[in-house]
């Protein structure tokens, strides 16, 4: 029998539970004692944080990783993002992915006001005299390398936190490095 499990990965730990290249890496096995087998279902990078989901079923991430499952993450760029930067995100943006320039799909975007308790105040990303920070939100069914990050350079706002929030209709609500066990995703 499959399990599955939820997690709010923290800033500073990757995806995983090995890797050989460095030494003093964070890994996910860190977090929770998972069963052999568990995976992560699509990742999140070391500098990223939110909403991951695990399962020793190979089958469900790759249902989880389809286009059809949406995933939405809170941005928090570098300035006061504008309208324009929105529509530009909303309509696709020219990013480079493995040497090749690409269009990202139209997706959804809008500028966050408030932002939920799960996302936590998090590490200090700088001085508020090196001016102001905005928060926006992506909705995404691609997930290219460091896509959201690309994209809001792209438009002008470089990311300086990421939080994923929900995938599909699995929205974030564990505290950073919680793990909660459920029956099934969807």
């Amino acid at each position: 029998m499959h399990q599955h499990f939820l997690i709010h990965k923290p800033h500073g730990f990757l995806s995983q539970f090995i890797y050989a290249k460095k030494r003093n890496k964070r890994l996910l096995g860190e977090l929770h004692n998972f069963p052999e087998r568990t995976m992560a279902i699509g990742r999140l990078d070391e500098d990223s944080e939110g909403l991951l989901l695990l399962t020793t079923d190979g089958m469900m991430s790759e249902i989880v990783r389809s286009k059809s499952v949406e995933k939405e993450y809170y941005a928090q760029v570098d300035g006061l993002i504008t309208e324009e930067a929105i529509e530009r995100l909303i309509n696709g943006v020219e990013i480079g992915f493995n040497g090749i320039r690409y269009v990202t799909k139209k997706c959804d975007a809008k500028l966050v006001f408030e932002l939920p308790d799960c996302i936590g105040v998090g590490r200090k990303i700088r001085n508020e005299r090196h001016g102001p920070t905005s928060w926006v939100s992506i909705t995404l069914t691609e997930g290219k390398f460091r896509q959201v990050r690309k994209m809001t350079a792209a438009v002008g706002f470089p990311t300086l936190r990421l939080v994923r929030i929900r995938v599909g209709d699995i929205h974030l609500q564990l505290k950073v490095g919680e793990v909660q066990e459920v029956e099934t995703f969807f």
